[in-house]
């Protein structure tokens, strides 16, 4: 362990730690400037592409005595983190935050990686007094084009609707457990607009269709994917995580599902599918869920 990078990581935070979660009022040529706090959403993204650039100040965002992880394959705390940040490779790392919401004390993100290889992920950020205190992640390997020709990443960005946030995750947290929970098919017409659905997963196409026929050739494989439970449903206006666990292929899996509301139906969709580590090979006892 380089406690070298822990210490540095924790000193930055101290030295910084007063001025991160309200205006901070410094004098300068004899006025008075104001420079406004970054909102925990901001905070994420700027910690996330600093795996990139390298800018050490962003350590101050995660809560130097209380911060537990959720990704299986890293320590617990602080000196986890500096252990990543220790083996990046040469070059370092790539980051590449595509999209960012946020929902109450949680921030989520969409990004591309390049983390020991090519990868899309998503990362979930739990906040306290506007520092990190808990961290989830998700991660696929980076693919070519779908049968649609999509990217794993491509599509809108924006969230709008935000008064329909509630309203938006109850939908989807409905479609989770009735359709990929409780396999109740017959009701896929409650969800979606006809056989319109943009979808964004490496292996399937466009349409409600093309999520049918994706199933069906993992029937004829041999291959199941099985959705057990629901742990947590994220949203910000039209955008909706979900995170939920069960097995494909018959191993413990992780699954990620990023939604687009369009006129109250699913229209879009962005996932990661994740082999949930076994406990021999795990750094923290912490579970890859527990929300």
């Amino acid at each position: 362990m380089n406690r070298m990078i822990t210490t540095v990581a924790i000193t930055l935070l101290i030295a910084v730690s007063h001025a991160q979660d309200k205006n901070i009022n410094i004098e300068k040529s004899g006025k008075m400037e104001t420079i406004t706090a970054l909102t925990n959403k901001e905070k994420a993204v700027a910690l996330i592409t600093s795996l990139e650039t390298g800018d050490k100040s962003t350590i101050s965002y995660i809560n130097p005595t209380n911060y537990k992880q959720h990704n299986l394959a890293v320590a617990d705390g602080l000196e986890g983190f500096g252990e990543v940040l220790h083996h990046a490779p040469k070059g370092g790392f790539k980051a590449n935050v595509i999209r960012s919401y946020q929902d109450g004390d949680y921030t989520f993100t969409h990004t591309e990686y390049d983390f020991f290889g090519p990868k899309i992920g998503f990362d979930i950020f739990k906040f306290e007094n506007g520092r990190i205190v808990e961290h989830w992640d998700n991660f696929s390997d980076l693919a070519t084009t779908n049968p649609s020709g999509r990217t794993q990443s491509d599509g809108v960005t924006k969230a709008s609707d935000m008064d329909k946030t509630e309203q938006n995750k109850a939908l989807v947290k409905d479609f989770i457990n009735t359709i990929l929970i409780k396999g109740e098919f017959d009701k896929m017409h409650n969800y979606f607009d006809g056989d319109k659905y943009i979808q964004h997963n490496a292996m399937i196409g466009d349409g409600v269709s093309g999520l049918g026929k994706a199933l069906e050739e993992l029937a004829k494989q041999g291959i199941t994917m099985v959705f057990e439970k629901n742990h947590i449903i994220l949203g910000e206006g039209n955008f909706v995580l979900s995170v939920s666990e069960g097995t494909f292929a018959g191993k413990p899996t992780s699954f990620y599902d990023l939604f687009r509301i369009e006129n109250d139906k699913i229209a879009e969709h962005w996932d990661t599918i994740e082999t949930i580590l076994p406990e021999a090979e795990r750094k923290n006892t912490n579970g890859k869920f527990n929300f």
